[in-house]
């Protein structure tokens, strides 16, 4: 014999849109990292200096040489030595991923 409902019982919602989750603050340090380089122009210059070293032919699409540089710095501050370590860690934590501008919309590699 099956277990009846109330007749005013009714399930929430299942999908929520992701502007009504909570969003966190983000990391101190990480914050007043990507603000620092933003106030020293720090993505134009970077790409200026990068541009020589950038294929013109269409190949599979890269970070933009700042983005690149600040997932390299938080590798470098969380003493992850690989890149495949650093873009899963980007990709993970909500503090890396607002600073690094990590959505690429690919999964990260883990093997």
């Amino acid at each position: 014999m099956a277990i009846s409902k109330r007749a005013d019982e009714q399930q929430g919602h299942l999908w929520l849109p992701t502007t009504d989750l909570a969003k966190s603050p983000g990391h101190p340090f990480y914050e007043k990292l990507d603000s620092v380089l933003a106030e020293a122009d720090f993505d134009a210059r970077v790409e200026e200096l990068c541009t020589r070293v950038y294929a013109d032919t269409p190949g599979r699409p890269s970070p933009a040489p700042g983005n690149y540089f600040r997932m390299l710095l938080a590798g470098f501050f969380e003493g992850i030595g690989s890149e495949r370590g650093i873009a899963w860690r980007c990709t993970d934590s909500l503090a890396l991923r607002s600073m690094s501008a990590a959505t690429t919309g690919r999964p990260t590699r883990t093997a």
